[in-house]
C-alpha cells in the first residue's frame, strides 16, 4: 500500500540527488518517478481500489462515502461547489463513518466512481501541509530517524500552491489537562495563521479524503507511505513540519509566488 522512502533503492540515487542536493531533493524526485510510472503504464485507477479501502476500513480508519469529479465540476451537481470531489456525500458523514470492511465494500461497489473521506479526530489526525514543505519535512525526519506514519500527497502534478502532502498520526483527542486541543473549527482562526502558516491539523469534526481517490482534472490523492506503518504522536512531528511550512511560505514570500500559505486541501464547510 505503500513505500518506505529509506528502502526504495532508487530514492537516494539520480542527477541532483547527491550529498550537495538541497533538502527534499530526492524525496521530490522519487515522487516524480512515481508520476511517471503511473501515467506510463501503471494499472488503471480503479485498480486495487476496494483492496485499498478494505485495508483502509481494516486499519482503524473510519469510511464514509464521498463525491467524485465529473469533469472538472463535482459530482454533487451543486453549482460553484466550493470543494469539488472532496467533501462527503452525507451530512451525516460522521455518524455514517464507519470501519465495518463488509459496509464499506456495499458502497464501494454500489458506486465505482466514489471517493471515500476518513472522519479524523476518532482514531487518527491529519496534518495537512503544502507538498514542497512536505517533501523537505518528510527527507529530514526520515534522515533523523524519526517514526513517520502513513503519508498521502494530494493533488501533485497541479497548481504547486493546491498541492498538499498529508501525515497521519495517532488522535491527541481531548487530554484530560486541557479544555480543548486544537478543535478543527479554530485550526485556522488568525491568530494561530501566522504563527503555523499552511499547516492545518485536521481532528475532531474535520476529515480527508482516504486514497485512492480522483480530482478534478485528472489529479488524484494516492499514498506515499502506507497504512503498513503505525500512526505516530503528531507532537513528534509538529516541529519539523512547522518549521517546513514557515520556510515555504518565506520562500514564496521572496519569490513574490501567487500562492496563499495559509490554503489547506479543504475547507471546512461544503
Amino acid at each position: 500500500m505503500g513505500a518506505e522512502f529509506g528502502r526504495n533503492s532508487g530514492a537516494g540515487t539520480g542527477a541532483g540527488a547527491g550529498p550537495g542536493a538541497k533538502p527534499g531533493a530526492r524525496i521530490a524526485q522519487w515522487l516524480r518517478r512515481r508520476a511517471q510510472g503511473r501515467s506510463a503504464g501503471a494499472p488503471d485507477a480503479a485498480t486495487g481500489r476496494l483492496a485499498l479501502l478494505r485495508g483502509a476500513a481494516g486499519a482503524g480508519l473510519p469510511l464514509a462515502p464521498a463525491a467524485y469529479p465529473n469533469g472538472y465540476r463535482c459530482s454533487c451537481e451543486r453549482v460553484g461547489c466550493p470543494t469539488p470531489a472532496r467533501h462527503p456525500v452525507s451530512f451525516a458523514w460522521q455518524t455514517q463513518s464507519t470501519t465495518d470492511r463488509a459496509q464499506v465494500e456495499r458502497w464501494a461497489t454500489a458506486d465505482p466512481q466514489a471517493n471515500f473521506i476518513t472522519a479524523t479526530g476518532m482514531v487518527h489526525d491529519v496534518l495537512d501541509v503544502p507538498l514542497d514543505a512536505g517533501v523537505e519535512a518528510l527527507e529530514r525526519l526520515i534522515d533523523a530517524g524519526i517514526e513517520v506514519g502513513p503519508v498521502a500527497v494530494f493533488g501533485e502534478g497541479g497548481s504547486d500552491a493546491d498541492a498538499r502532502m498529508l501525515f497521519f498520526t495517532a488522535t491527541r483527542g481531548t487530554p484530560e489537562d486541557e479544555d480543548e486541543w486544537w478543535p478543527c473549527e479554530l485550526d485556522c482562526h488568525p491568530e494561530t495563521m501566522d504563527e503555523h502558516p499552511g499547516l492545518r491539523w485536521h481532528c475532531r469534526g474535520s476529515y480527508v479524503l482516504v486514497p485512492p481517490a480522483r480530482l478534478p482534472g485528472g489529479l488524484d490523492v494516492h499514498w506515499v507511505r502506507g497504512l503498513e506503518y503505525g500512526l505516530p504522536d503528531p507532537l513528534t512531528l509538529l516541529e519539523t513540519l512547522t518549521d517546513a511550512c514557515a520556510r515555504y511560505a518565506a520562500a514564496a514570500g521572496e519569490a513574490g509566488a501567487d500562492t496563499d500559505p495559509h490554503a489547506v486541501a479543504w475547507p471546512i464547510g461544503r
